[in-house]
């Protein structure tokens, strides 16, 4: 999450820009409003870039926006970075606290996966699984993820899948919470 001054546009509102409706930068935000028990006034734009230019001229009081997208304006100065919404600190911004030191128990995790087709054999699984591990666990390639504002995370086909449920859950929770629909 980040922000561009500490002076309210509206006096006792507080709008908090995302990169669209049931975006997951929106339901990052919807996590955040439930967990932290406050009230938010969502703004949707087009795009990450739409909603960061609103940020950072001072239109809107805060975003939450990817790492690759807002990661320069930070470090310029030009946005403030409040918190990450990952579990972990982010190697790039090491000072700035995860959301969840503050909302115990906050996560709001962007992943990148691969799947195979139903009935592909267990032992192509395997194989595909290990040697994606494998070039995750490559140093240029960790460095390159990195670079980008992202964590590389080897799992087992397992332990996504299990994710991958999980992470269903949590978020058609919330989407039926916030009463989201569809646009």
């Amino acid at each position: 999450m980040v922000n561009s001054s500490p002076i309210p546009v509206n006096a006792g509102k507080i709008n908090l820009a995302s990169f669209g409706v049931g975006t997951t930068s929106h339901l990052a935000g919807e996590l955040f409003k439930a967990m932290a028990g406050i009230t938010l006034v969502h703004v949707p734009y087009r795009g990450d870039a739409l909603a960061l230019t609103d940020a950072i001229s001072g239109q809107v009081q805060a975003t939450i926006s990817t790492v690759a997208a807002s990661l320069e304006y930070v470090r310029t100065g030009r946005l403030r970075a409040l918190g990450v919404t990952t579990a972990a600190r982010w190697e790039a911004l090491p000072d700035v606290p995860t959301i969840g030191e503050t909302v115990p128990g906050y996560e709001a995790s962007i992943w990148n996966g691969v799947a195979a087709p139903r009935g592909t054999p267990q032992e192509i699984i395997e194989k595909l699984n290990r040697e994606i591990n494998t070039g995750l666990s490559d140093p240029k390639v960790k460095g390159r993820i990195n670079g980008l504002g992202n964590v590389p995370l080897p799992l087992s086909s397992a332990d996504f899948g299990r994710l991958l449920i999980d992470d269903m859950k949590k978020w058609a929770n919330i989407i039926r919470a916030a009463n989201i629909k569809p646009e």
